[in-house]
């Protein structure tokens, strides 16, 4: 049994496209280009199961047509529409991920954010703090913005640039930056 925390969202089944079972998906997060499983995990009446692509490919930046095994019927493929999609977390390396790797920085969408907190780092041990779950990423312009929400569901605009990014770790769902506290407290 496919458990919560071995999984994360990467978005839902939208639409069917064809009359050959192939369903659209839009997703916040490509790991299924960057992973190596075979399969993608659909929320099935309140249960994690997985189902086996044969094919997909790219219908825009943010969406994708997959065919699963087994469903080659529009009718098949019509029961999964409106099914939240999930990527099994073991099938991501962060080794084999790089920033540059990533089809979009919407891939960080639900990640944490943690900022250094250079008050209270010492040379001996780094100190961070949490801002909270990314909740958007709004990278339509060179000026990239991420909605964050704390956890008393209090939104920030955080910009994002590459040169405050220190660490992404794919498994944790975490990135950590080096970021001016004037930028993070601008919404204060």
């Amino acid at each position: 049994m496919i458990k919560d925390e071995e999984v994360f969202r990467i978005g839902q089944i939208t639409r069917t496209h064809g009359i050959k079972g192939e369903v659209e998906i839009a997703f916040t997060d490509d790991a299924f280009d960057r992973g190596n499983a075979d399969y993608l995990v659909l929320l099935i009446d309140g249960i994690l199961v997985p189902f086996f692509f044969t094919e997909y490919r790219y219908k825009g930046a943010s969406s994708a047509l997959f065919t699963f095994e087994d469903f080659t019927t529009e009718e098949a493929a019509r029961r999964l529409v409106g099914t939240s999609v999930f990527y099994a977390k073991k099938h991501i390396n962060d080794a084999d991920t790089d920033i540059e790797d990533l089809h979009s920085l919407r891939a960080f969408t639900g990640f944490r954010l943690y900022a250094i907190d250079h008050d209270e780092s010492t040379a001996e041990e780094l100190a961070t703090y949490d801002l909270g779950e990314i909740t958007m990423v709004d990278d339509s312009s060179l000026n990239i913005l991420m909605t964050v929400t704390d956890d008393e569901g209090t939104e920030r605009l955080i910009p994002f640039h590459n040169d405050f990014l220190l660490d992404v770790d794919m498994q944790e769902r975490s990135l950590l930056v080096d970021i001016p506290l004037e930028l993070i407290s601008l919404n204060d």
